[in-house]
């Protein structure tokens, strides 16, 4: 079964690329002007919004507690220059998880053997086709941090290390020598990137010969040892590129939960547009076999993903809240002062995909997981952005031209690129030795 890349879809998704790169570019061009009168812009902000600029919760953001006015103005107008990269960060890095999270999620049902996914592995493995794209997307953020050409990652200040200057930060220094070398930090950044986009073809050729060959089953067992292999570099990526790219944006805060809990952000995201795009497919008749059966099963993953980044969220706040060590609650203290809407996202996040997708009768109901789909899906954008935006920042984050723009522009490009794809590949995975129970798949009530 073939899939014929709707030209309305194909067009609307180039436009809002182009829209995006629009939006991007004239908010960049306004932000510019901010810049370049940047102490009065920062000044007015001081004494529109004191409490955004002081307090105890912002020591930890700034290079040292140490510095100087002068000091202290270079730290903000730094963060005001900040703003144009994250908001690109923040799509690029969740897209980027997302088409990690799709082969991840595909290899899992290689090695578990799992029968009912088989009508939706294509689906799968097109989301993850993003891979490469998304690789690059926050490739150019990881270099022009390595070169200097922002300020996401402070502890790249090299006056952080120097014992001599105004800014030396010991615990700074003591990480530098190892994990937060800058260095060592772009080796680690570029394998994660290119050993994850280069386990995509060999996964897609490896499904693609079990086609050809009728699901010959020494080609099977070879797709398993593939996926097995993906799923140990998964584990391995996953944990180090979430301390990498975003943990360190705060470099004087730990969270021994913070991998799972970024893993599991985009692993739901991922989930939930395999949802939207098999009920997208199941339209257009390019899925029949999909039916309320996997349906229902792809959505209590939507349902228990969500729970579980609750579940992590709520640790990971409780804890530290609770023991209230000063360099892990001020993360915290920085995000309630600063983002007042910090916690409103726990209604997308959780409260809604509990409240709505509880009962089995809703998760078998297409109109109402499309739009739940959504909703999961901007909810942790959102998380995201509340994960990136103070440290890189601070009291400078505005949901504007930037920000809609490079949401809006990543999603186009995403939707091109994955539904092309889809275009692109056999949907039926008639080669796989599970593929007719995936056709009879009955959920059992």
């Amino acid at each position: 079964m073939q899939y014929t890349f709707s030209p309305r879809l194909k067009n609307a998704s180039l436009i809002l690329a182009v829209i995006g790169v629009v939006l991007y570019g004239i908010g960049f061009f306004l932000h510019q002007q901010d810049v370049a009168n940047s102490t009065e812009y920062i000044n007015g902000l001081i004494e529109a919004h004191p409490t955004q600029f002081f307090g105890d919760y912002i020591s930890d953001s700034y290079a040292s507690m140490n510095t100087d006015h002068a000091g202290h103005m270079e730290h903000l107008t730094n963060l005001l220059k900040n703003r144009p990269w994250a908001a690109f960060y923040v799509p690029a890095y969740l897209s980027f998880g997302i088409a990690a999270s799709a082969l991840f999620f595909l290899c899992i049902q290689f090695v578990a053997n799992a029968g009912w996914s088989m009508v939706v592995s294509r689906v799968m493995e097109a989301i993850a086709s993003f891979l490469p794209v998304g690789s690059v997307l926050v490739g150019i953020i990881v270099l022009g941090s390595y070169f200097h050409m922002n300020h996401l990652f402070h502890w790249m200040d090299a006056d952080l290390i120097n014992p001599d200057s105004e800014k030396y930060d010991i615990f700074m220094a003591n990480k530098a020598q190892l994990w937060l070398s800058p260095n060592f930090w772009l080796v680690r950044c570029i394998i994660y990137l290119v050993v994850l986009s280069l386990m995509l073809p060999v996964i897609k050729n490896a499904t693609r010969k079990l086609d050809d060959t009728n699901g010959d089953l020494k080609v099977y067992a070879q797709l398993y040892k593939k996926s097995v292999i993906y799923l140990v570099i998964f584990a391995i990526c996953s944990a180090a590129f979430a301390w990498d790219f975003v943990m360190s944006l705060d470099p004087h805060w730990f969270s021994s939960l913070f991998m799972w809990y970024g893993m599991v952000s985009y692993l739901v995201s991922a989930v939930s547009i395999m949802a939207i795009i098999s009920i997208y497919l199941k339209r257009k008749n390019s899925l029949p076999l999909f039916n309320d059966n996997h349906l229902h099963d792809l959505t209590k993953y939507m349902f228990g993903f969500s729970l579980l980044w609750s579940y992590l969220w709520f640790c990971q706040f409780m804890l530290q809240w609770y023991a209230n060590i000063p360099e892990e609650a001020q993360y915290f203290q920085q995000r309630m002062a600063q983002y007042p809407l910090y916690f409103w996202m726990l209604i997308i996040n959780l409260v809604a995909p509990f409240l709505i997708l509880i009962s089995s009768s809703m998760k078998r109901r297409y109109q109402i997981v499309f739009v739940m789909g959504f909703v999961i899906i901007f909810g942790h954008y959102w998380d995201f952005y509340n994960q990136i935006m103070p440290a890189a920042v601070g009291p400078f984050h505005n949901f504007g031209l930037m920000e809609i723009g490079a949401l809006v522009g990543i999603g186009g490009l995403f939707t091109f690129v994955v539904m092309n794809a889809v275009s692109k590949l056999n949907l039926e995975a008639k080669g796989h030795p599970y593929f007719h129970e995936s056709k009879i798949y009955e959920y059992p009530f």
